[in-house]
C-alpha cells in the first residue's frame, strides 16, 4: 500500500477545500478495501443467490451497491452476462448529476461519452438514457475493443461505439444534447487502488494533462447544441485539472454552471471557482470511494441541429425476414447490412446512424443480429446478450461449473437437447451461443473474451 505519496502533490493540495493532510495520508497508508458494483436494470437476478454480498446502497445512484467483501469477479458468470458492472462509487455520482441537470425525461436525447473506455460511465449512461441515443467514443483502438465488449454485455441496442479524436465531433455542430467528458488525467485519485500510478505522477504530467483537457473541451464544444449540458470529470485531486479547468471553461466557453444539491451525510465537498461555477470533490478519507472530481455546465450559445435526411440502405427483404424470426415481435427496428452481418438499430435512430457513419469511424452500431447463410441465420454473440432476442429461442440454464467451462471456451456436454442453436444461460441470464449437433456441442463463445485462468 502507498507509503510514498508524492510530497509535491500533498504540498499542492494544502489550500484546496476539503483537504486534510493527516487523514488523507492515513487513508492511503492504511486503506480499507471498498468494493462497489452498479446493477443492470435490464438484467435482474437473485442477489441473495449470487456472489455479491451487499453491504448497503450507494445513496447517489439508485443501482449502486457497496459490497461487504470483494469476490473473485472473473469466476462469476453474472459479470460476463452483463448483470452488473464493477465501478467505484464516486464515479457513480454521474447519475445524481444527470438527475439534477437533465432530469427524468430522456426520450429522444443524443448523448456523447467522449472518453468512454473501458465503459463504466457508458453503461451508466446507457441505463439512464434508455430511450435516447448514446454515442460512446474511445480514441485508442485497443481500448475501444474493451469498450465494445462491455457495451455488448450490457445489452442495450441504442448505443453506437466510435473510435475518433475529439476534434472530429466538431463536424456534428449542435448535434448532442449531453456531452460527458471523463477526461484523461494524472490519476492521483486512483493512488489508493493502484500504487503503481504513484511512480507515473509528476507536476509536469499534471500540467500536460491540464493542457490536453482544455484542448478536448475546445474541440468537442461545437458539437453541443444550445441549451445542452456538458459534464466534466477527472480522477485527479490537482487544482490544475479541476477548479482551474472550471475557470478556463468560464473564460473561453459561453456557459452557465450548475450547482448540485448534496446531502451532508454523503461527505462530498463542494468547491467554487468563481462566477457561480461549482465543482464536487470526493476524498477517500471522507466517503466510501476513490478520488474524483465532477462539474456540469449548460451551453448558452450555438443553435439547434439541422436534422437533414441521409439514406441508410435497408437490408434485403429476405434477410430481414429471416432476422426478424430471431427478434421479439414488439421491437420497432431498422435492419441494415454491414459486410455480411445484419445489424438492428431502433427505427427512430436510423438517420442518426447514417449521419454518424458519414462523419465518424463506427466501431459498433446497435445490435449485430448475425449473418444470413442461405435460408438460415448464423446468430451473432451480440444478439444473445441483447434484450432483443426472441423468447422462443432454445436456452440451456447451466450450473456454475458448466457456465465456467463455457466461458473458458472448453467442451461442454448437454443431454437431451434439440439439435441446432441454443443460448447458454446462468441464472436465466444469457452468456452466449452453442450449437447442438448429433454427437457434440460447439462452443461459440468469443475467443478473445474467454476466461484464461483456471
Amino acid at each position: 500500500m502507498p507509503e510514498n505519496l508524492p510530497i509535491a502533490l500533498l504540498d499542492s493540495l494544502e489550500h484546496v477545500k476539503g483537504f486534510n493532510r493527516k487523514s488523507f495520508e492515513d487513508v492511503h497508508n492504511n486503506p480499507a478495501q471498498v468494493t462497489s458494483v452498479r446493477l443492470n436494470p435490464l438484467k435482474q437476478f437473485d442477489i441473495e443467490g449470487s456472489v455479491l454480498s451487499i453491504q448497503q446502497n450507494i445513496p447517489w445512484c439508485v443501482y449502486g451497491r457497496y459490497l461487504n467483501k470483494r469476490p473473485f469477479f472473473t469466476f462469476d458468470p453474472l459479470l460476463h452476462a452483463g448483470a452488473y458492472y464493477v465501478q467505484d462509487a464516486s464515479s457513480m455520482f454521474l447519475w445524481q448529476v444527470l438527475e439534477q441537470t437533465v432530469g427524468k425525461n430522456t426520450n429522444g436525447l443524443r448523448v456523447l461519452d467522449l472518453c468512454a473506455a473501458p465503459g463504466g460511465k457508458s453503461t451508466l449512461l446507457a441505463s439512464y438514457f434508455n430511450d435516447g441515443l448514446l454515442v460512446a467514443n474511445e480514441v485508442i483502438k485497443s481500448r475501444a475493443n474493451t469498450l465494445v465488449e462491455n457495451i455488448t454485455k450490457w445489452g442495450t441496442e441504442n448505443t453506437i461505439v466510435t473510435c475518433n479524436d475529439p476534434s472530429h465531433f466538431a463536424r456534428l455542430e449542435n448535434y448532442f444534447d449531453v456531452i460527458v467528458i471523463d477526461a484523461p488525467c494524472s490519476g492521483s485519485g486512483l493512488f489508493r487502488r493502484d500504487a503503481g500510478a504513484i511512480n507515473e505522477w509528476s507536476l509536469d504530467n499534471v500540467a500536460l494533462c491540464s493542457q490536453r483537457q482544455q484542448r478536448i473541451l475546445a474541440d468537442v464544444y461545437p458539437a453541443l447544441k444550445q441549451g445542452g449540458i456538458i459534464i466534466y470529470s477527472t480522477c485527479s485531486y490537482s487544482r490544475e485539472e479541476d477548479e482551474d479547468i472550471l475557470l478556463w471553461i468560464n473564460k473561453h466557453l459561453d456557459v452557465t454552471g450548475y450547482r448540485i444539491k448534496l446531502d451532508e451525510d454523503w461527505g462530498i465537498v463542494e468547491t467554487e471557482a468563481g462566477n457561480g461555477n461549482f465543482g464536487y470533490r470526493f476524498y477517500p478519507d471522507k466517503l466510501m470511494g476513490e478520488g474524483f472530481f465532477i462539474t456540469a455546465f449548460q451551453k448558452k450559445d450555438g443553435g439547434s441541429f439541422y436534422n437533414y435526411t441521409l439514406p441508410l440502405a435497408q437490408a434485403p427483404k429476405h434477410e430481414t425476414d429471416i432476422s426478424e424470426n430471431w427478434i421479439k415481435n414488439n421491437e420497432a427496428l431498422f435492419y441494415f447490412k454491414q459486410n455480411e452481418n445484419i445489424i438492428a438499430i431502433p427505427e427512430q435512430w436510423k438517420q442518426d446512424a447514417a449521419l454518424l457513419q458519414k462523419n465518424l469511424y463506427l466501431r459498433k452500431v446497435g445490435i449485430t443480429v448475425g449473418a444470413v447463410k442461405g435460408k438460415d441465420l448464423v446468430p451473432n454473440h451480440e444478439l444473445a446478450l441483447s434484450m432483443l432476442m426472441n423468447e422462443n429461442i432454445q436456452t440451456v440454464d447451466a450450473s456454475l461449473e458448466e457456465a465456467l467451462l463455457y466461458l473458458k471456451k472448453k467442451e461442454i456436454i448437454l443431454e437431451n437437447r434439440t439439435k441446432g442453436w441454443a443460448v447458454i444461460t446462468y441464472k436465466q441470464l444469457a452468456l452466449g451461443w452453442v450449437k447442438v449437433l448429433h454427437n457434440r456441442v460447439n462452443n461459440y463463445y468469443p475467443m478473445e473474451w474467454r476466461i484464461l485462468k483456471d
